[in-house]
């Protein structure tokens, strides 16, 4: 008996129990493949902080064992109960971010906080999300006003964003103020406020950056490094030393010589160039790919419910995991001044796997929420993203499914 794609489709749904099959294989196949790239990047690392080579990469597997327990409960939980949740969840990030800088938790210590390895800028990503998703829900046609909308919304972000600078975390600012600013157009922004946001963004930016010591010298090296790479911060040198040895190819699997004291943090920061050196350009361009093919799957996900607060939730976390691995990848390449962020499922650090792993947990229970709505009403969600009564429509009705074909 032959079997045809949809029939397979329904096969696969059944057994990853309605979840999209897609987002979960691809999820599956990075974590593996960042699993096998921290203990390759990491031995050498953890044999000299710890007298063992496999200390990082046991603790690792231990971030993975917590993170998909999370996933596993994000999945299921009911997206309903995030209204109730949404502000408390928001209040305690800014308590937390506060009191970071209260105890003068600067520098180093921004990863640490009461004694846990708990880094509060990767939680606030994820809570801001959540926040922001039920929030945009809340005010419905009314975003856009400018004192019910658009003004709190400056607001909210603003905090967020200027707690996680003052740490100081460049990078995680930078990433808050891109998905905030892409939930808030895919709420129904209006496009010249969407304009005066990235404007003011900007601005604002480049002002941090003239007057913050760290971003002024990271600004003045990445200008002086596109002329002379010479003249480039040591990091990005190092990092493209490396992609310039792996070649096409690269050396083969755990025959990096960055990762020997050369390339800062190789576990960490800088896994991306190791996978360079060690599987070449056809290693980098397969993680490039794999997370190009997240994002179309996840904002597939996003666009096929009809519930406002799961669409932007999907939007969000997509967004969001996709713009952390870009700025990482662009930053080791040298096409963005130097900012110290992880690269989603690769990198070792358990609040930065745990937090991508319960955002992908949340991206499946809308994927199932979704498959429920396509079966009570019969008809075929389209991927279309447009205009209605000044809001975008989460999804486009199409014809009827034919339940009944003839054969």
């Amino acid at each position: 008996m032959q079997t045809t794609p949809q029939s397979r489709m329904t096969i696969l749904r059944k057994y990853t129990m309605g979840f999209d099959p897609l987002v979960l294989l691809i999820t599956a196949v990075m974590l593996v493949f960042g699993l096998v790239m921290v203990y390759s990047a990491s031995w050498d690392v953890s044999w000299r902080l710890y007298g063992d080579p496999n200390t990082i990469f046991r603790k690792q597997i231990t971030n993975a064992v917590l993170g998909l327990a999370a996933l596993t409960v994000a999945a299921v939980f009911p997206l309903d109960w995030l209204r109730r949740l949404a502000l408390p969840l928001i209040g305690v990030t800014i308590v937390i971010l506060f009191a970071v800088l209260l105890v003068n938790l600067g520098g180093e210590y921004r990863r640490a906080f009461l004694g846990a390895s708990v880094q509060p800028s990767e939680m606030a990503k994820l809570a801001l999300v959540i926040y922001l998703a039920v929030w945009m829900e809340s005010k419905g046609d009314r975003l856009s006003e400018m004192g019910y909308g658009f003004w709190p919304l400056v607001f909210i972000v603003g905090l967020v964003g200027g707690l996680i600078v003052a740490q100081p975390d460049l990078s995680a600012g930078l990433t808050v103020g891109l998905v905030s600013l892409t939930m808030f157009y895919l709420a129904g922004a209006h496009i010249l406020q969407t304009a005066g946001m990235i404007t003011g963004g900007s601005l604002l930016g480049y002002l941090l950056i003239r007057i913050h010591q760290t971003g002024a010298a990271r600004w003045e090296q990445f200008k002086d490094g596109l002329v002379n790479i010479e003249e480039a911060h040591y990091h990005v040198q190092q990092s493209l030393q490396s992609f310039y040895s792996g070649g096409l190819f690269g050396r083969g699997l755990g025959a990096s010589r960055g990762k020997f004291g050369f390339l800062p943090a190789p576990h960490t920061d800088s896994v991306y160039a190791v996978i360079g050196e060690e599987l070449g350009l056809i290693g980098a361009l397969l993680i490039l790919s794999l997370f190009a093919l997240f994002m179309w799957r996840g904002f597939k996900v996003s666009v096929s419910t009809k519930d406002r607060l799961a669409m932007l939730l999907a939007s969000g976390v997509t967004f969001w995991i996709g713009a952390e691995a870009l700025i990482n990848m662009s930053v080791l390449l040298g096409l963005l001044p130097f900012a110290g962020n992880a690269l989603p499922f690769f990198s070792y650090g358990g609040s930065s796997l745990v937090t991508t792993l319960t955002g992908v947990g949340f991206l499946l229970n809308v994927s199932r929420m979704a498959r429920v709505e396509r079966e009570k009403r019969g008809y075929i969600a389209s991927f279309s993203v447009g205009r209605r009564d000044r809001r975008r429509r989460v999804s486009r009705l199409g014809r009827p499914e034919r339940t009944r074909r003839e054969s």
